[in-house]
């Protein structure tokens, strides 16, 4: 199990985690937390109902790594498109936005504190890390967060493609992008293996 998510009899997960690995996690998943930024506040009635009403921003972030975290839904910024084809993604893609990115961003927060919580009761337990075992439910939660951190991280780290992830892969030991490299290379093997207890 060291390493590696494996599967619980009745749905779940398990992993063992050392206090390490507990707090590298951890860490990020704050980090993460920070980015992506407070929910929608109270109205100044203090009707804590407001927030569901609230409109989202019409504009992609400024930050290429919520960029990353959400893209506009339509059009491809790589595909050459006619500028009045260009013009009318905006349009559709700043109203899907506006309409979806409050929700997106308060799925995505529920996912780290999710995380974070679990570790936090995980690391109360006692030194030396411990087996951390997780719902179906968590198990999705933990995933959808592992994929946000892997896509912050290779945002961070330029990655577009295999081939970009390639380069650095072998970076020399005192690049000093390598520990990230690790990271990433680390959470993908732990996303893969717990993708790999969901399937039926």
């Amino acid at each position: 199990m060291p390493g590696h998510f494996e599967p619980l009899p009745g749905g779940g997960a398990a992993v063992a985690l050392d206090d390490v690995e507990i707090s590298i996690i951890r860490s990020l998943a704050v980090q993460l937390m920070e980015l992506i930024g407070p929910g929608p506040a109270e109205d100044a009635s203090g009707d804590p109902l407001a927030g569901l009403f609230a409109e989202g921003p019409s504009e992609p972030p400024a930050d290429p790594v919520l960029r990353r975290l959400f893209p506009d839904a339509y059009g491809d910024p790589e595909e050459p498109a006619s500028l009045e084809d260009t013009e009318e993604q905006r349009a559709h893609s700043a109203e899907f936005r506006r309409f979806t990115e409050n929700d997106l961003r308060a799925g995505k927060r529920d996912n780290a504190l999710a995380v974070i919580r679990s570790l936090d009761e995980l690391a109360a337990a006692g030194e030396g890390g411990a087996v951390l075992q997780l719902s179906a439910e968590d198990s999705r939660q933990w995933l959808g967060a592992l994929n946000d951190l892997r896509l912050a991280i290779g945002s961070r780290l330029e990655i577009d493609d295999e081939d970009d992830a390639d380069l650095l892969f072998r970076l020399p030991d005192e690049d000093p992008r390598k520990p990230m490299v690790m990271a990433y290379l680390w959470l993908g093997g732990l996303q893969e293996t717990l993708v790999s207890t969901l399937m039926p």
